[in-house]
């Protein structure tokens, strides 16, 4: 056999045995995929159990006598708010209006400056003269008529000019007493070209919109105006605690800078329309009017609940954890789920649990935060 029959026999040789060793290896098998861990649910140890003196129990019924805490801010009736503007455009001439100044009702607020005031009265006076005249004409005419000394078509001319004039001469007085300016005092000789605006109510300035020598049309507010006697309270309630509400319960409201100084209001409307975050408004009435309570202030009140039977929970079962309220529920032993839950009220030591579901339960009554602890640790 020559060399090169050799190589040849010998790479065949190589090829062959390679093949065969690919061809019997076993293809190793995957891996198994990991079960998620469940992040809600924590398993402890006898010992762990003794060492977290935990204790457990189930949902009771209490009678809940407690109060309510609500926050919101003083609001004013539509009624006390006041928008001031200018029938007729016009220049501001005087004010000595700032916000938070103290008015009168008929107090003057400002002076304003425009000639088609003067022409408005202008015009008046003209009609009225023509008025007099075409009454003196009708009255003419129509005794003419009675002796047939004028025709009728005549007398209707008259009667025509005049009741027009008179309806032009009301129109005109009316667009007068819009401007405060008296149509019946309206002379040649007291012809303004100022007018004057006068506050409607009793209150205080809170904004002033204009300044002087500004052009100010009738779209324009110039001053907004509040009355604060008939303030009320505007709370905000969430869904859960909307039941417990009813109109004539008693709140007592304070502020944040003077938590000692109480003011007593009375719930004279609660709205059941419930905006995107599930809320609502409470109005209360104070009792009481104080001065140094404004527009805006924020406050906070305490509204005494009734006396019912709920579904409680202590205190000591429920953890809050990143502003979420949690139970711990037992699932078997020494294995407990964290379960979210709302709360209601809370008095004595209890707290209402408004969620469903959790009747006949088993429930950590104490340790909740150890296992809070063990959870969040095992999680990390």
């Amino acid at each position: 056999m020559n060399s090169r029959n050799i190589i040849y026999c010998t790479l065949v040789l190589f090829i062959s045995i390679t093949l065969l060793g690919c061809g019997g290896q076993a293809t190793p098998p995957a891996a198994p995929t990991a079960a998620p861990a469940d992040e809600d649910l924590v398993t402890l140890s006898a010992e762990q159990v003794t060492n977290s003196r935990l204790q457990t129990g189930q949902l009771s019924r209490q009678a809940m006598s407690g109060t309510l805490r609500l926050s919101g801010q003083i609001d004013v009736p539509p009624q006390n708010l006041m928008s001031i503007s200018t029938p007729l455009g016009g220049y501001l001439k005087t004010t000595n209006m700032l916000p938070g100044t103290h008015v009168q009702k008929g107090q003057l607020l400002a002076v304003m400056e425009d000639p088609q005031y003067i022409q408005l009265q202008q015009d008046y006076l003209l009609v009225r003269n023509k008025l007099n005249y075409a009454q003196k004409e009708y009255d003419r005419q129509r005794e003419l008529n009675s002796s047939k000394a004028s025709s009728d078509k005549v007398l209707q001319q008259a009667e025509s000019e005049y009741r027009n004039l008179s309806i032009e001469s009301k129109a005109l007085a009316a667009k007068l007493s819009l401007l405060a300016i008296n149509a019946e005092r309206l002379t040649e000789n007291n012809i303004s070209k100022t007018i004057n605006i006068h506050s409607p109510i009793s209150g205080y300035i809170s904004k002033v919109n204009v300044n002087i020598g500004k052009y100010v049309t009738p779209s324009d507010v110039i001053f907004e105006l509040v009355n604060p006697a008939d303030i009320h309270l505007n709370l905000t309630v969430y869904e859960k605690d909307l039941a417990q509400l009813e109109i004539g319960q008693q709140a007592l409201a304070f502020t944040n800078a003077r938590p000692n100084e109480r003011y007593e209001t009375k719930i004279i409307l609660v709205s059941h329309s419930l905006n995107e975050n599930r809320s609502t408004e409470v109005h209360c009435h104070f009792e009481r009017y104080d001065k140094s309570l404004v527009p805006g202030m924020f406050m906070n009140a305490e509204i005494r609940l009734r006396d019912r039977e709920e579904n409680v929970l202590p205190d000591a079962a429920i953890v809050n954890f990143e502003n979420k309220d949690y139970i711990f529920v037992q699932e078997a032993e020494r294995s407990y789920r964290l379960t979210p839950v709302e709360k209601g009220a809370t008095a004595n030591g209890a707290t209402v649990v408004v969620s469903k579901g959790l009747e006949g339960k088993t429930i950590v009554t104490t340790g909740a935060y150890s296992l809070l602890m063990h959870l969040k640790n095992k999680a990390e």
